[in-house]
C-alpha cells in the first residue's frame, strides 16, 4: 500500500459520478473552503479550482469515470491522485455515508497523507489497453456460444460432433447434425454470432498489433522470446504493465500480478486472506495461461513441472511456474534482453535451445 504524502496549500477531494461530482476543497488547517455538488463540466471545475491554483492537489476514488478528470489535471499541471478503491474501503468508514461526506473524507485523507493511491495509466496507451480488454471479453463470449452448441448436442443425446467446432471450416453445415428444425435454427443462430465475433476479433487484433509496434516494439518482441508467451499474451502483458520502471522491485511486480500469497497474521495467528483481488486480474490470467503453455515447450520443462507436482501438487506447481515467469518478464523488460533457459533455471541446464530475439 502506497500513500500520497506530498504537502500542498489546498486539497480537493471529489466523489465522482457520471453526471455529477461532489467537490470538497480545504486548506492545510482543515477548514472547508468549498463544498458543493456540481455537474461534471471541465470548464466549471477549472473555474472552481482557479482561486486555489497553483498549489492544490486533486484526489478521486478509482471508478470507471476518472479518465477525463485525470487528463484535465495533467493538461493543466495539477497534481492528481487516484485513490485505490479496495484500499480506501479498508481505511474509510462511518455510520453515515453519502456523496458530501465521502468527498470530505477523501480531502481529509489527502491532506493527512493517508490516501492510498493507484497508478494513473497515461493516455498514450490507455485506449489500446481498453480495446485489448474488450477483445478478451469478446473472446470469452465466443467461447460461451461454442459451449452452447456442445451443450445442445448433449441435451438431445446425439452422437458426438467429433471435430473442433472452434475452427470455422468445421462449422459448415453443422446445424444439419440436429434433426429438429427449431434446434437447427438455435444452433445456426450461435454459428452466425460466432462468425460475427470472430470478424471483430480479427479486426481488433490487427489494430492492437500495429499499436504495439508503434508504442514499444522492443518490449513486444522480447516478451515473445519467452516460451509459452505468444502474440496475444505478449500484448496483454505489455499493455497491462505500460512501463516496467514503475515497479522499483521485482517483488512489487509479482505482487501486482497476483502471483504471491497475501498472508494475514495477528498475534501469531494466521487467517484466510481477504486481499486476493488486489492487483491486476488480466496479468494474473496471462501468466496462468503462459505457465500452462510453458511446460509444453521441451522435455526439461515437463520434467521440472512434474517434479513440482510430486512435491507440491498440480495447482501449486503451476502457480510456482507462473511466479517464475512473472519474475522473468520483469528482468527481461528491465534489462532489455531476451529469455534464457539457463538464467530461468539458475544455470542448472546445458544443451537446451535458447530463443533468439
Amino acid at each position: 500500500m502506497r500513500f500520497y504524502t506530498k504537502q500542498h496549500e489546498y486539497y480537493c477531494g471529489i466523489d465522482l459520478h457520471a453526471k455529477k461530482m461532489y467537490v470538497c476543497i480545504m486548506n492545510q488547517s482543515g477548514d472547508i473552503l468549498y463544498h458543493k455538488n456540481i455537474h461534471t463540466d471541465p470548464h466549471l471545475f477549472l473555474s472552481i479550482l482557479g482561486p486555489y491554483l497553483p498549489d492544490i492537489a486533486v484526489a478521486v476514488e478509482c471508478t470507471f469515470t476518472w479518465y477525463w478528470i485525470a487528463d484535465l489535471c495533467l493538461n493543466h499541471h495539477i497534481p492528481f491522485v487516484l485513490g485505490h478503491a479496495l484500499y480506501m474501503k479498508a481505511i474509510d468508514g462511518g455510520k453515515t455515508k453519502n456523496d458530501k461526506i465521502d468527498s470530505e473524507k477523501i480531502a481529509m485523507l489527502l491532506r493527512g497523507g493517508m490516501i492510498p493511491f493507484a497508478y494513473v495509466y497515461p493516455p498514450k496507451m490507455r485506449a489500446t489497453r481498453d480495446l485489448l480488454r474488450r477483445r478478451i471479453f469478446i473472446v470469452r463470449k465466443r467461447a460461451e456460444f461454442l459451449s452452447h452448441i456442445q451443450n445442445t448436442n448433449h441435451q438431445y443425446n446425439l452422437d458426438d460432433i467429433n471435430k473442433r467446432i472452434s475452427y470455422k471450416a468445421n462449422r459448415v453445415c453443422l446445424d444439419d447434425h440436429f434433426p429438429d428444425p427449431i434446434v437447427q435454427k438455435n444452433v445456426d443462430t450461435d454459428i452466425n454470432i460466432i462468425a460475427a465475433l470472430e470478424e471483430q476479433i480479427r479486426s481488433v487484433e490487427s489494430i492492437i498489433v500495429k499499436c504495439a509496434r508503434y508504442h514499444d516494439p522492443i518490449a513486444y518482441t522480447l516478451l515473445q522470446t519467452i516460451p509459452g508467451i505468444g502474440r496475444i499474451l505478449a500484448l496483454t502483458i505489455l499493455y497491462e504493465i505500460e512501463n516496467i520502471e514503475r515497479f522499483p522491485k521485482v517483488q512489487n511486480f509479482v505482487s501486482y500480478c497476483r502471483l504471491v500469497k497475501c498472508p494475514r497474521e495477528s498475534s501469531g495467528k494466521k487467517t484466510a486472506s481477504k486481499n486476493n483481488k488486489i492487483g491486476n486480474a488480466n496479468l494474473r490470467w496471462a501468466f496462468s495461461e503462459a505457465a500452462c503453455l510453458f511446460i509444453r515447450d521441451n522435455d526439461y520443462s515437463k520434467q521440472y513441472h512434474q517434479n513440482l507436482v510430486n512435491r507440491y501438487g498440480k495447482a501449486k506447481a503451476l502457480a510456482i511456474i507462473a511466479h517464475k515467469l512473472g519474475r522473468a518478464v520483469y528482468f527481461i523488460l528491465k534489462r532489455r534482453c531476451g529469455f534464457s533457459y539457463n538464467i530461468f533455471y539458475a544455470g542448472k541446464l546445458s544443451g537446451i535451445h535458447e530463443p533468439s530475439v
